[in-house]
Parts: C-alpha cells; structure tokens; sequence
C-alpha cells in the first residue's frame, strides 16, 4: 500500500507558470475582446450601445486586477517555505485569467 503524498510542484515549475499566466493576461484579454467585437452583437455594442454584455464591470475589473496580483504573489513568495500554498496561488491566478476570458467571451 502507497501512502505518500503526491508530489509538491518544483519551484522553478512555479515560477515558470506564474510567469507564463503574468505574460499571457494582456494577450487573453485583446484576443477576448477581439473575438466579441467581431460578432454582430458585439459590434453593435460597441456602435450604438445596444445589445451589450450584462457581465458587471466589477467582475471583469476585479479578475483583471487579482490575476496579476496573484502571480506577483507567486513570483515574490519564498521559494523554499509553503511551497503549497505559492501554488495554490499559481492556481487561483489561471484561475482568474481564465474566467476573466470566459466572462468576456461570454458577451458575444
């Protein structure tokens, strides 16, 4: 019987998906809002403010702002204390990344 514990994620993996997550976050975001623009409903939106996504701004904003911070938190954490917890921090910050994407997606 195997009672180990799975094995803790490598600092430098950590550091290399924090960094990963902090230099895809612009491209995720105009790729996203690229892809809504082009839709009919999008481009209407953005024209004559009809038909606009009812996401709430603050949802967008806040996912934005907590991605970055996240991964800064990542980068800046210690590498050889709490290794779990700095990727529970690389986790929540694709975590914001991604749903940040998908709540723009979600407006075409």
């Amino acid at each position: 019987m195997n009672t180990s514990q799975p094995p803790q994620p490598t600092a430098r993996a950590l550091t290399g998906w924090s960094l990963a997550g902090l230099l895809l976050l612009l491209p995720t975001v105009v790729l996203a809002w690229v892809a809504v623009l082009a839709t009919e409903r999008g481009s209407r939106c953005l024209t004559y403010g009809e038909q606009c996504s009812a996401v709430p701004g603050g949802a967008l904003w806040g996912c934005f702002g907590a991605a970055p911070a996240l991964g800064v938190l990542a980068l800046a954490w210690p590498r050889t204390r709490w290794t779990s917890a700095r990727a529970g921090a690389v986790a929540l910050q694709w975590g914001a990344q991604l749903t940040l994407g998908a709540l723009i997606l979600s407006g075409a």
